[in-house]
């Protein structure tokens, strides 16, 4: 790392890139996988990948403060983009590359985008779109440049060219613009714009969050400090771009730290690449290691009578002593002897199959995750732990140090993060990646950040006394209270409800009435193995969902989780007395969930308004039929007839004698 004084003089990605280029001018910088081969680009060589797109650009016209969506899947050139529009002053606007037109329409507009960098056809084709449906007077667009040349030889050109172009372009013009580019590049400060990012937009339109060269630069070093990252270090590259996680662990910190980001073939072959790079730093949403975990149970149960019996012991050891020996508790010779052996036998070979054999430090977020998930990883001897963050606050809010990990808590503050808890349970937080503002929304920023930065998480949260870490309850605005007047938190429910592999998404609902009801959907990966295992025949998710012995299953995992909530005076009263499993995945292309899979609760009870009167109304099956939109953005509608069961709920007056 540059001392404190040199890294006071770093104040822009671009100059990072610079120090990166002369100090570990050798070290790879980027690597991706594409026709099943691992290419790779040092530091030196992806700075003139960077100089000449953004020389480039400057033939393109780009101006200072441009705005430049960026929309694709985790390519290497992608994030070149975004460093070389910086370069030239402009802003970079990564966008999900999964969303469809109509989404993408009110982020054109609102950051009126002049250059678009497009991965391939498809994006392009919805650039095209959102152009056709804004009209020129509300589009500024002038220029839009893609990376795959597949299927673009017969459009229209002139304004629209690949990014190999566009760098040779910047090439052929280096002896007349590198001064210019050189002197935009000085100007770049504290105060500059480094990124805007857009909110998932669960209440309603996205809010585009802007961040400046320092919110990013300053809490990536302070972050990369607390886990001692390094230049030597390895991650894979594979959330979407437009999340804040990616840049400031894809960019922010790759930049400050100098490590190497590796960016996988497609989404399908994620799992290969993890195994093929083996990264010694991670991050991945609860999701992700769930599935994992649900993979190697899978693989277990089809395994033979040794191999079943050797999993499970050599687990019961590392249960009893691995997270102690991570944390570097004391723990007896023989259990350490055990563990040794295990670790050959069993912890290891697993690891190196997750590719998760190398990692350092991981960290999850996003959902509270599940405490025999979590322990699992960490049993293994991976240091996996907890951080909580927004947008708004550049990710870093908490974080757990090393030594100090708990599966029911998100952390210490981050280093020069302040947090209060207010008098109605809210999280504020203050710190250096505090965001400068909603681009031209000043009335929303006004309401989320005071005149002396404090910001309101929207989450209710306390410290735990014991360890002084912060807990997370819920959405501040989903707390809400029952009929009866106690405490009504879904969140905290429906996490309970995923922590079981059968179950991919929950919404809860009570707020004003007498009883909690639920919509459950079921993993198909997890039940669909189950069923071929049990030789249950099936065609469909719908089919499959409404199985007797699915629903058994189901009705089995909510009365736990009524058990579990029963032993606690403060939640007692959001036991689940009535399910039923959707006929469908809730979908983020249905407007269910966000692009981040995050519930839209409104649009829910709106849409299924007949589901929700069904479960309250007392009936024991509806029949319904649901608008869906498929991936080429056509409409169309699927009926099912839905079970709803009752869950049995642990009678009030016994609750009060247990206590």
């Amino acid at each position: 790392m540059a001392t404190d004084a040199t890294a006071a003089e770093l104040q822009s990605i671009p100059a990072l890139l610079a120090r990166n280029a002369a100090t570990w001018g050798a070290f790879p910088a980027y690597r991706e996988k594409e026709f099943g081969i691992w290419q790779s680009w040092t530091w030196a060589e992806t700075e003139e990948e960077i100089r000449a797109m953004a020389l480039g650009f400057l033939v393109l016209g780009m101006e200072r403060g441009d705005h430049v969506a960026i929309i694709g899947r985790n390519r290497p050139a992608l994030y070149w983009a975004m460093v070389a529009a910086q370069m030239c002053g402009a802003v970079p606007v990564p966008l999900y590359q999964d969303a469809v037109a109509d989404e993408m329409v009110h982020v054109f507009e609102n950051c009126g985008a002049r250059f678009v960098v497009a991965g391939d056809q498809e994006q392009v084709d919805k650039v095209l779109e959102v152009r056709e449906k804004l009209g020129k007077d509300r589009s500024p667009l002038h220029h839009i440049a893609y990376l795959d040349k597949r299927g673009m030889r017969k459009y229209d050109h002139s304004r629209m060219n690949s990014l190999a172009d566009i760098q040779a372009e910047g090439r052929a013009a280096k002896q007349r613009l590198t001064a210019e580019l050189d002197r935009r590049i000085a100007e770049l400060t504290w105060d500059h714009t480094c990124v805007m990012l857009y909110t998932s937009g669960t209440t309603g339109k996205p809010k585009g969050v802007v961040l400046s060269n320092r919110n990013i630069i300053v809490t990536s070093r302070n972050t990369v400090a607390f886990d001692h990252l390094r230049h030597t270090d390895e991650i894979l590259a594979y959330l979407p771009m437009a999340w804040v996680g990616d840049f400031i662990f894809s960019v922010g910190q790759a930049y400050v730290a100098g490590f190497t980001v590796n960016c996988p073939e497609s989404e399908s072959t994620v799992r290969i690449c993890l195994r093929e790079i083996g990264p010694t730093y991670y991050f991945a949403p609860p999701r992700v290691f769930e599935g994992m975990l649900t993979d190697v149970t899978i693989r277990m149960e089809d395994a033979g009578r040794f191999k079943k019996w050797l999993f499970r012991h050599f687990m019961a050891v590392a249960r009893r002593v691995g997270p102690a020996l991570l944390d570097g508790k004391p723990v007896g010779l023989a259990d350490r002897l055990s563990y040794w052996l295990g670790n050959i036998l069993v912890y290891g070979p697993l690891k190196d199959s997750l590719g998760l054999g190398r990692l350092r430090v991981a960290y999850t977020a996003g959902e509270a995750i599940g405490p025999e998930i979590f322990d699992f990883y960490r049993s293994l001897g991976i240091n996996l732990k907890q951080l909580y963050g927004q947008t708004e606050a550049s990710v870093f809010i908490t974080q757990q140090p090393d030594g100090q990990v708990r599966s029911d808590t998100v952390g210490v503050p981050s280093p020069g993060v302040e947090v209060r808890i207010a008098e109605n349970g809210e999280v504020f937080y203050r710190s250096p990646g505090v965001f400068v503002e909603y681009y031209k929304n000043p009335e929303s920023t006004a309401s989320t950040k005071d005149p002396e930065g404090w910001v309101a998480t929207g989450d209710a949260g306390f410290f735990d006394p014991e360890t002084g870490q912060l807990r997370i309850i819920d959405r501040a605005k989903d707390v809400g209270r029952m009929a009866d007047g106690s405490l009504f938190a879904p969140k905290y429910v429906e996490n309970k409800l995923k922590f079981y592999p059968d179950i991919l998404e929950a919404v809860v609902f009570g707020a004003g009435r007498e009883m909690c009801c639920a919509f459950i959907n079921i993993d198909l990966t997890a039940v669909g193995n189950w069923a071929e295992r049990n030789n249950i025949a099936y065609a469909s998710y719908q089919e499959l969902s409404q199985h007797p012995q699915v629903l058994e299953t189901i009705a089995a995992h909510v009365e736990e989780v009524n058990r579990s909530l029963a032993a606690d005076p403060m939640l007692a009263g959001c036991q689940i007395h009535r399910f039923l499993i959707l006929h469908k995945e809730l979908d983020a292309d249905d407007g269910e969930l966000t692009r981040t899979r995050k519930v839209r609760r409104r649009t829910i009870e709106q849409k299924y308004a007949d589901l929700i009167e069904a479960l309250y109304g007392g009936k024991d099956e509806i029949h319904t039929e649901t608008e869906v939109t498929y991936e080429d953005g056509r409409k169309g509608r699927i009926a099912a007839t839905l079970k709803i069961r009752d869950a049995r709920v642990e009678p009030v007056a016994q609750r009060m004698a247990a206590q």
